[in-house]
């Protein structure tokens, strides 16, 4: 870093996605953040959302969020997705991929991603 309006544009870019992270959109994303989560890859998961709701420009309709333990550690990591009207989807043994894969063809297209799902828990 090298001046202080770089370090003001390395805030406002933070800024950006800590705002995408706790919005309210029409659609929520949870992903679970405890230890075992953690361990299991859910750092990347949770970045890939962000990071893929950012570059579409869907961040106004999507909230990307993390949460403690869900209960089902051995399908770490796992994903949640609300949607108003709707049952929620769980998605399991998530990895960045699929995040993607996520993103475009459930919050973007409207079709869940059965092969990724389990019934709710």
């Amino acid at each position: 870093m090298k001046s202080l309006a770089e370090l003001a544009a390395i805030k406002e870019k933070m800024q950006n996605k800590v705002v995408m992270r706790e919005g309210s959109g029409d659609i929520r994303v949870v992903v679970g953040m405890a230890t075992c989560g953690i361990a299991a890859g859910a750092r990347p998961v949770l970045n890939a959302f962000v990071e893929e709701v950012s570059n579409k420009g869907i961040a106004g309709n999507v909230t990307v969020t993390q949460t403690g333990c869900i209960g089902i550690c051995q399908y770490e990591p796992v994903v949640e997705v609300f949607e108003a009207g709707k049952e929620k989807v769980t998605y399991v043994k998530m990895t960045a991929e699929k995040a993607k894969e996520v993103v475009e063809k459930h919050l973007i297209g409207g079709n869940v991603v059965e092969e990724y799902t389990m019934p709710n828990v």
